[in-house]
């Protein structure tokens, strides 16, 4: 099915494509892919309406000349199936204030030279299927044609013997970003990586 997949930016689809992939319920529609963008407070105070509109703004849906936009979505066919975040790693707030990415690591965290990819969502119906993994692969390719000097990603490992709880791997997995020529550079915590690539 990967071969099917087409990606595009955000700004390159409607509004209403968009939430079909994140759907009514769940995580992934009660978050609007804020959690980066906001510190714990503000986050959990923030009604799900903010959260959207402020997406919807992040976005760009439906504005294809628009000169920023914060992600990707995925087509199988015409059906939209799949969100991935990524865009300058100093616009998400929660990742510079947080020590994870930067254990062990001299980097400094509002380099706008450097992207981020975040978060993915995935259609109920259309998980397992690659989708994820397409995502990860146009991101890189955006985040280079969009002038970044290399982007990082930090996903997770499941622990051994252990299944994955749906929204668990909203970041990714190692797959996804080997799948991109991503590599390891640090593990800062037993299941979180950072993997990157440089241009």
């Amino acid at each position: 099915m990967a071969d099917d997949i087409r990606v595009i930016p955000a700004n390159e689809a409607s509004w209403e494509q968009l939430q079909t992939v994140f759907g009514l319920r769940g995580e992934a529609a009660a978050c609007q892919c804020q959690w980066f963008f906001a510190r714990d407070r503000e986050f959990s105070s923030m009604p799900r309406e903010e959260r959207a509109e402020r997406f919807r703004a992040q976005t760009a849906c439906g504005d294809p000349g628009a000169e920023h936009t914060s992600g990707l979505v995925a087509f199988l066919g015409d059906e939209p199936v799949g969100w991935c975040a990524v865009e300058p790693r100093s616009q998400y707030v929660r990742l510079a204030r947080t020590r994870v990415p930067w254990s062990g690591r001299d980097e400094d965290p509002l380099d706008d030279g450097v992207w981020a990819i975040v978060c993915f969502a995935v259609r109920v119906g259309y998980r397992r299927q690659g989708v994820s993994t397409a995502l990860a692969v146009a991101a890189l390719e955006h985040a280079r044609a969009n002038g970044a000097r290399a982007v990082e990603g930090y996903p997770k490992e499941l622990a051994p013997g252990k299944e994955e709880i749906w929204g668990e791997l909203y970041v990714g997995t190692p797959g996804m970003f080997e799948a991109a020529g991503m590599h390891v550079v640090s593990r800062p915590t037993l299941r979180r990586l950072v993997m990157r690539r440089d241009f």
